[in-house]
């Protein structure tokens, strides 16, 4: 039985709220508390999540809520220069559910709600007393919170990634912007494909929306680096005009920059990739989500790796005893996955610019690359396959370890 009976939860995202109701589900009292006034709304594009991750939103009965706001995507092409290529896809696994984050950020809020999760808002942490039974979380209103353990779940600029250890490395700027919107456009596309484009300047992908529009998203160069805010104070226009003359070689890429408006343009501001962090735990503090791994975008894992880790968390917390322990056993259980697939995002991000001569030789090597580097099988199979027991014993998980 385990010693751990109540949790704070910072971060209201996608981490949190899963992590919470994990917790719940696992006999400790969870409560989430969220630096902004409400459920997060327009803080991002779509994002896909894979099979595992949304296994693992089955596991705490949220993941038909997520199903019914998604568009599932079966088929993969790849455009280089405007050739396109289908790509083989894992006959054997559910298609990718696609979601806008916002409304996934709302369905997880109201999930862990409906169970039973308190949420308070408003709530910015500033510091954590330590004591010999339990955390007290210090907020910027002077309000404070106690629990037996406290669970950062606060994304990619963490603070208690900072409270753990000062000296923890921050998110490392991928050298991209990231823009989206929804056009009116018309493609001759199955509703249920997604195309990665490697255009002439610029890497971009697309997808039907289930009302027949399209769905773009640009991953644009930038030597300058702009946050979320800083990239928002900037006039659309400018965006706007960066974009089309970035896309303007490229088809269908130069349509739909052309398509966008300062209405429905998407800010999303710098990419981020976190390097291994050293630190994943300190006595009755704990990291989940991006706060600890959050692998580029290009890795189509890094929010269903999020869900993993909230659950795998809570079950570690409800089978040993001592939280330290608990948390040493949940860094065992995730630390190589989510290493490994940051890995291999970082190696498809330094390929997200070829040059006129690399395009040419990626269409010509096309057919050999489809059955070799990129056989979804040897890139994918595992991670995709991957399967939370929850009902197993985490110590049985662990024993095989290395094995």
């Amino acid at each position: 039985m385990s010693n751990t009976r109540s949790a704070l939860v910072i971060g209201g995202g996608i981490a949190g709220p899963v992590a919470a109701t994990a917790l719940l589900r696992a006999g400790i009292d969870a409560h989430v508390y969220e630096a902004y006034s409400g459920p997060s709304e327009g803080i991002g594009s779509g994002l896909a999540l894979a099979p595992n991750g949304v296994a693992a939103l089955d596991l705490i009965g949220a993941g038909d809520a997520v199903r019914a706001i998604a568009l599932p995507v079966r088929g993969m092409r790849l455009a280089v220069g405007g050739r396109e290529h289908v790509l083989p896809v894992l006959a054997d696994q559910p298609p990718l559910q696609v979601v806008d984050r916002g409304e996934l950020h709302r369905a997880l809020h109201d999930h862990a709600v409906a169970a039973g999760v308190p949420f308070s808002y408003d709530k910015r942490l500033v510091c954590v007393d330590e004591h010999a039974d339990g955390v007290t979380a210090h907020f910027t209103d002077g309000s404070t919170a106690s629990a037996d353990i406290l669970v950062g779940a606060d994304g990619i600029r963490s603070t208690v990634r900072t409270l753990i250890d000062p000296a923890a490395p921050g998110p490392d700027y991928t050298g991209m912007l990231g823009f989206g919107a929804l056009v009116d456009c018309d493609q001759d596309l199955p509703a249920d494909t997604m195309v990665f484009a490697f255009g002439a300047k610029a890497y971009y992908l697309y997808w039907q929306h289930a009302d027949g529009r399209v769905v773009w998203g640009a991953n644009l160069p930038s030597e300058q680096y702009y946050s979320l805010t800083e990239a928002r104070a900037v006039p659309a226009e400018h965006w706007l005009r960066v974009l089309r003359e970035t896309y303007a070689p490229d088809t269908p890429g130069g349509e739909f920059a052309r398509r966008t408006t300062a209405e429905n343009l998407e800010i999303t501001g710098a990419l981020h990739i976190m390097p291994p962090v050293p630190h994943w735990y300190r006595d009755r503090m704990v990291l989940v989500g991006d706060s600890v791994h959050a692998p580029s975008n290009s890795s189509g894992q890094g929010a269903s790796l999020a869900i993993e880790s909230a659950v795998q968390l809570a079950r570690c917390l409800r089978d040993i005893d001592a939280p330290t322990a608990a948390f040493a056993a949940y860094e065992r259980l995730r630390r190589s996955r989510v290493e490994g697939i940051a890995a291999r995002a970082a190696k498809v991000n330094h390929s997200k610019t070829p040059g006129p001569f690399a395009r040419r030789i990626m269409n010509a090597m096309m057919p050999l690359m489809v059955k070799t580097v990129m056989n979804p099988e040897k890139t994918m199979g595992a991670e995709r396959r991957y399967r939370i027991d929850w009902d197993a014993p985490v110590q049985r998980e662990l024993a095989t370890i290395g094995s």
